[in-house]
């Protein structure tokens, strides 16, 4: 079962480091882009199926990624220009179902995912050390800096590429029968 971000904050918090553990976070958030655009083109017509009712597709995952990515593109900006800015959630179960995103177009999906993160690490780099300290506070996970979210994010590609992964993987078999 996935950790609530919601109920669980600090487990879910746990749990992205955990996915990243020693890996550098901006090498691992700079190959994320291209391992979507594999995992989109390796699905072929499995892209929008569902591995269970309710279970995200490889679509479905890569869409998520980049509305997180989104999301990630202003709460760093307001973390970096603001003092100790407020940071909204988002409930991203209901951002895919509520926005339709298993119909989305592929390319525009992956287009969006890859230019916001471009956006996202060319501000990192250009961020003095000491800034990338600063803080906003997160409704529910409580003081959170520019080094953590992209901590965080980098960890969050590795968990819902993974995600995505299992997921083809698991329609494949079912296609296939095995």
């Amino acid at each position: 079962m996935a950790i609530d971000p919601v109920s669980d904050p600090d487990a879910y918090r746990r749990s992205l480091l955990t996915a990243l553990g020693d890996q550098d976070a901006a090498v691992v958030l700079a190959a994320g882009p291209e391992a979507a655009r594999s995992l989109v083109a390796s699905a072929g017509s499995l892209l929008r199926v569902g591995p269970e009712p309710g279970e995200w597709s490889v679509l479905e995952c890569i869409a998520h990624l980049a509305d997180s990515e989104l999301v990630t593109a202003a709460r760093l900006r307001w973390i970096a220009a603001e003092d100790e800015p407020d940071i909204v959630g988002y409930d991203q179960a209901l951002w895919v179902s509520a926005m339709h995103q298993v119909e989305e177009d592929p390319d525009t999906l992956l287009g969006a995912f890859a230019a916001n993160r471009r956006w996202n690490l060319e501000l990192w780099e250009r961020l003095p050390v000491a800034d990338r300290e600063r803080f906003g506070v997160h409704r529910e996970r409580g003081r959170e800096s520019i080094d953590l979210l992209v901590r965080l994010q980098a960890g969050h590609d590795i968990v819902h590429l993974g995600q995505a992964q299992r997921a083809l993987e698991t329609v494949r078999r079912e296609a296939t029968g095995t």
